[in-house]
């Protein structure tokens, strides 16, 4: 591929977000169009106060769980460094990219800041972020595959796009879990490298590890929506966790911060007719409020405290620096005179 094809490529690849949020606003235009923004409000306020407490309590599970995939990150390329720093930097990192989008840009950079500065060489920062990527994108494949057939067939037939969207990325998830777990058994303690960065196989244990934990972190963060839904609809839980990991994966793909709309979109188009969307958009918006922004707040507050503990401890070295640096001419004098 040439150079000017390459520049292309990115381009294509980052104005696609644009597109699918732009495609996705429209979607729920059309389908929310018939309601009132106090329809909406009122269904998020009638959500159950234990509900959302649930919700709350489910989402502190995930975050948790997200911050193992740093552990086991650490534990891929060797290093260690004290639990509350994995769990920070997981934690940090997934509240943010959560957000932003595209995390291997906004999650890697604040996990670069902080494992830099816990000694963890550059190189090893690249392989624990793509080995973390692998961790979700295994996780969400087995549940997206368990999902596609828990799923009725007519709740995603109703849009032509949408069945055959979903039905190649079944194809593709699956594809890619057989191939990952294969170069397990086939290829174990061989090493693939990408420039100057040697990737390490993992063992068929860590890949099953990895899956494990992708999708436990899928299935808590569907917990979330699960009791926000709770009040309003009565499905299956087995087809509310495939529709959910289809839709969550589906935003992934699409470039869209946070999946917003999209994820939305594909909810609403799937569930019957004879729902209230103005009831489901409300257990959404909750849904959002607490799996992305109170983690935002809460991990970004605990960042914000330890800067500054970091800011406060670096002055205090400055001045005790700056106290003793006059006496050691003296110190020198006096260790001088008494050797004579």
């Amino acid at each position: 591929m040439s150079a000017k094809a390459k520049r292309l490529f990115k381009k294509l690849v980052s104005y696609s977000g644009i597109f699918f949020f732009v495609l996705a606003a429209v979607m729920l235009w059309w389908q929310l169009r018939e309601y009132s923004f106090s329809d909406i409000f009122h269904a998020l306020v009638n959500i159950p106060v234990v509900n959302l407490l649930v919700a709350c309590i489910a989402c502190f599970a995930g975050y948790l769980t997200l911050s193992l995939y740093d552990y086991l990150a650490l534990r891929y390329v060797g290093a260690r460094v004290s639990w509350w720093k994995w769990m920070l930097a997981g934690m940090l990192g997934f509240a943010i990219s959560n957000n932003a989008g595209h995390a291997v840009v906004s999650g890697g950079a604040i996990r670069y800041r902080l494992y830099t500065r816990w000694r963890i060489s550059g190189g090893d920062i690249v392989k624990m972020l793509t080995f973390s990527g692998m961790t979700y994108f295994l996780g969400c494949s087995a549940i997206l595959i368990i999902g596609y057939f828990l799923v009725p067939s007519e709740l995603l037939s109703r849009s032509v796009g949408a069945s055959v969207g979903i039905n190649t990325l079944f194809i593709i998830c699956t594809a890619a879990v057989l191939a990952y777990f294969a170069a397990t058994v086939f290829f174990q303690k061989k090493s693939i490298k990408i420039k100057s960065i040697k990737f390490q196989i993992p063992t068929t244990k860590t890949a099953l590890l990895q899956t494990l934990l992708g999708a436990a972190d899928s299935f808590l963060a569907g917990l979330v929506l699960y009791f926000c839904l709770l009040s309003f609809v009565h499905i299956p839980f087995g087809t509310y966790i495939g529709l959910f990991v289809i839709a969550q994966t589906t935003g992934v793909f699409s470039q869209v911060p946070g999946g917003i709309g999209v994820f939305e979109s594909i909810f609403l188009l799937a569930l019957p007719d004879g729902v209230d969307k103005a009831d489901i958009f409300g257990a959404l918006l909750a849904y959002r409020i607490i799996y992305y922004v109170l983690p935002l707040i809460g991990v970004g507050g605990l960042f914000f405290i330890y800067e500054n503990y970091l800011r406060a401890r670096m002055k205090r070295w400055l001045a005790e620096a700056k106290e003793r640096i006059p006496q050691i001419p003296a110190k020198i004098k006096n260790i001088r005179h008494g050797k004579k």
